[in-house]
């Protein structure tokens, strides 16, 4: 949940201030954003099913990719350093970034839990 909130808000962020994040391309518009928002977010949406349909597996697979894409938001420091960037902006990228490692850190763990209670029972 702490991650899904942290996305949404930078991809908000980005949505509406497009105009105003440094070397944006001209191609990222704010339905685009919002657009890569929900595709995100369904792997997301898809991990969770998955986990409450007992797939635990694939399940925090999904959930572990959805986690990954969280570290996509860096890719705005590609295109300008991180004092171009305003300080909601920065607050926005790396909050949805610090929501991801954590998220990412409880997929891990629980996959390796999952992993060798499967292995144990075999």
């Amino acid at each position: 949940g702490v991650y899904a909130v942290a996305s949404l808000i930078h991809f908000f962020h980005n949505a509406e201030f497009c105009s105003a994040y440094p070397n944006l391309p001209e191609w990222i518009s704010r339905w685009s954003v919002y657009a890569s928002w929900i595709a995100i977010t369904g792997v997301g949406v898809v991990g969770f099913f998955l986990l409450q349909c007992k797939r635990p597996v694939i399940g925090l697979a999904f959930v572990g990719v959805y986690a990954v894409l969280g570290f996509d938001g860096l890719g705005h420091y590609a295109l300008a350093p991180m004092a171009r960037h305003s300080r909601a902006m920065n607050l926005t990228i790396w909050g949805e970034v610090m929501a991801a490692a954590l998220l990412l850190a409880v997929v891990a763990r629980s996959l390796v839990t999952e992993l060798r209670t499967i292995w144990r029972r075999a």
